[in-house]
C-alpha cells in the first residue's frame, strides 16, 4: 500500500503529523496558543502536498 506513495508525499505526511503531535503536547502544557498556531500548520502542509501532486500530475500529462 505505501508503495503507491513518492517519498514527498510520505514527508509531508510525516510533517504534517508531527505538526499534530507537537501542538497537542504543546495544548496539555497549558501553552494553548501555541498549540493552536502550529496545530494551524496541518492543514497547510497537507494543502500544499495536494498542490504539489496536482503540478505533477500536469506536467505528465
Amino acid at each position: 500500500m505505501l508503495k503507491k506513495f513518492s517519498i514527498t508525499d510520505k514527508l509531508l505526511f510525516l510533517a504534517s503529523f508531527l505538526s499534530l503531535v507537537f501542538s497537542e503536547i504543546l495544548y496539555f502544557k497549558g501553552e494553548e496558543n501555541a498549540a493552536i498556531f502550529i496545530g494551524i500548520w496541518v492543514p497547510s502542509i497537507l494543502a500544499f502536498g495536494i498542490y504539489l501532486n496536482l503540478i505533477n500530475n500536469k506536467k505528465n500529462d
